[in-house]
């Protein structure tokens, strides 16, 4: 809705004597207080809140599509890589839009602008300048801090500032956010005070300042606006407009152009719904969720290998489509036997085309995305107006826990902050210890371990995992072999005739919570497929080939 009504509002005028809106020209512009408004809407822009994925794949060890491995998961990852260039970019663009607004803001006020509003849009200015700044430190380094507008010739020579000197100024532009800030807003999406103290939270935690990530996030749950959402998979419902979780969202809007498109929905969506499942789950997500006792399920007597679903906590019938389920109206059955399925929509069976034993293209591993699908994915023309969940309140609690967690000081409010998001997952009260398996305090490397499964759990298919891995440099042990069920229908049907079918036995978990196949892979029952190379040269990303090229004073990362 707010890139629709600068659409409208930054219409070209036809006067050829006056300098066209579209381009917000500094000469003419940033006059009012409504020019400054619609300058800093344009903060909000979805291309400036890119996540760590895209249409193609997910960076992490979550999901997959089909077999193809990512050029981070192949380690060939370099400067002329799309999503590098397009990171730093997009950063550095709306770096440069903040700026303008902050050289130009008094402009406004000398001609009788409210003093407050202009605070506010102050506010959210350093807010969005902060979390540019800090994606880029958190993947590039070191990374050239420009606090002002420059022209092109400064550009061309400048160099990378220090990594901790761009820090200092992330988080001063947070606490300015913080002061400057609402609590709440009414009748617009726009950044709040709990907004920036979420992101100085995440920022800090991040780049490993504890201390600073634990205050922040204290501040932020102690502001007493956000409370979790009561029903997990509903939370993620296109249709979930308003909620207490909700820290800070970009809108989507069909009517409004604002969509993601059919080649996503498609992607995601079951054969039997008019889609194609190429991306999907990875067999190591199914893996990592605990049992409904709080055990991994290499040491859960409730887990059954033959059918992964039953005994699990709550999230992963609301991440993974539970195999024999209805989902869209159709029953979800990946088994290569099960030739024809239940459309409960028409009342009639139709061709299992989410099972190999039908489609030779079904879902490579046998699994499927549910968290944040609906039936409106299948409407529209595949059109889904989901909006983009960039900060929520169950994040703030487990980044709250973590932070403390690795500052050793575990004590109540660590356990009350786990347990609270857990206890939502099953449908009760953090306090109903009796109908979920509690977080109680244990060692150090214990509750690390559990924080790190707790996230991956929680926050499944928002892209937040890649993150993780780079910050926990663990990501030498993520980005190994692969395993996926076996493409042979003559083969899937030996494992069900053997009853091997879903599993042929339990995959084991490491101590960072991280599932391996090896031992399932020996077994003869499982496939192995292309090895990914992990290089970790990676956990810096290079600079844009081309900012090399024009200006000697950029010197690239090591390794690129």
């Amino acid at each position: 809705m707010i890139l629709a009504a600068m659409g409208v509002s930054f219409a070209s005028c036809h006067d050829l004597d006056l300098t066209p809106l579209s381009q917000g020209s500094s000469e003419s512009w940033y006059s009012n207080e409504n020019e400054i408004r619609m300058s800093v809407n344009n903060f909000y822009k979805i291309d400036f809140w890119g996540q760590d994925g895209d249409d193609n794949h997910d960076w992490s060890d979550d999901g997959m599509r089909r077999q193809e491995p990512s050029e981070i998961e192949r380690g060939v990852l370099n400067g002329q890589s799309g999503i590098v260039s397009t990171l730093w970019n997009n950063q550095y663009k709306l770096i440069a839009r903040t700026n303008t607004v902050l050289e130009s803001v008094d402009r406004a006020i000398e001609n009788g602008a409210n003093p407050a509003k202009i605070n506010q849009y102050i506010g959210e200015t350093k807010f969005a300048r902060a979390v540019a700044y800090f994606k880029l430190v958190s993947r590039f380094g070191d990374v050239p801090l420009i606090l002002t507008n420059i022209n092109i010739e400064e550009g061309l020579t400048k160099g990378r500032t220090p990594k901790a000197d761009v820090i200092k100024q992330i988080y001063q532009d947070f606490d300015d956010a913080i002061e400057l800030l609402p609590t709440t807003t009414s009748g617009e999406v726009r950044a709040t005070k709990g907004a920036a103290m979420a992101y100085k939270a995440r920022a800090s935690l991040y780049l490993g300042d504890f201390s600073v990530a634990a205050k922040a996030a204290k501040d932020c749950m102690d502001l007493g606006v956000y409370s979790l959402h009561p029903d997990f998979g509903e939370f993620f419902h296109a249709s979930t407009r308003k909620s207490p979780e909700r820290i800070f969202a970009i809108p989507r809007s069909i009517e409004l152009d604002q969509y993601v498109g059919s080649y996503l929905a498609q992607n995601v969506l079951p054969r039997t719904r008019g889609g194609w499942m190429a991306k999907c789950p990875s067999w190591a997500l199914l893996a990592s969720f605990t049992c409904t006792d709080g055990l991994p399920v290499d040491e859960s007597p409730l887990f059954d290998c033959h059918d992964p679903f039953k005994n699990r906590d709550p999230r992963l019938s609301e991440t993974i489509i539970p195999f024999g389920s209805v989902f869209l109206g159709v029953v979800f059955d990946p088994n290569p036997y099960t030739t024809q399925v239940m459309n409960y929509n028409t009342g009639s069976m139709v061709s299992n085309t989410d099972s190999h034993g039908v489609a030779e293209y079904a879902s490579f591993n046998s699994l499927g995305w549910k968290k944040g699908v609906d039936e409106s994915w299948t409407q529209n023309g595949y059109k889904t107006e989901n909006d983009l969940i960039d900060m929520r309140y169950a994040d703030v609690l487990l980044m709250y826990a973590e932070a403390k967690i690795e500052l050793n000081e575990i004590d109540q409010s660590v356990i009350d902050a786990m347990n609270e998001v857990r206890a939502r997952a099953y449908g009760v009260d953090k306090s109903d210890t009796d109908n979920y398996p509690e977080f109680t305090i244990l060692p150090q490397a214990k509750m690390r371990t559990q924080l790190r499964v707790e996230r991956r759990m929680e926050f499944a298919n928002e892209n937040r995992r890649f993150s993780d891995i780079m910050r926990w440099r663990i990501a030498d042990q993520v980005y190994t072999n692969e395993y996926a069920h076996p493409r042979d229908v003559a083969k899937q049907k030996k494992n069900v005739d053997d009853d091997n079918w879903f599993w042929p036995c339990n995959p084991e978990i490491d101590e960072n919570g991280i599932p391996t196949f090896e031992h399932m892979a020996a077994t003869g029952c499982v496939d192995l497929m292309s090895k990914r190379n992990w290089d970790d040269r990676q956990y810096l990303w290079p600079i844009p080939t081309n900012e090399v090229l024009i200006n000697k004073n950029m010197k690239q990362n090591p390794g690129y």
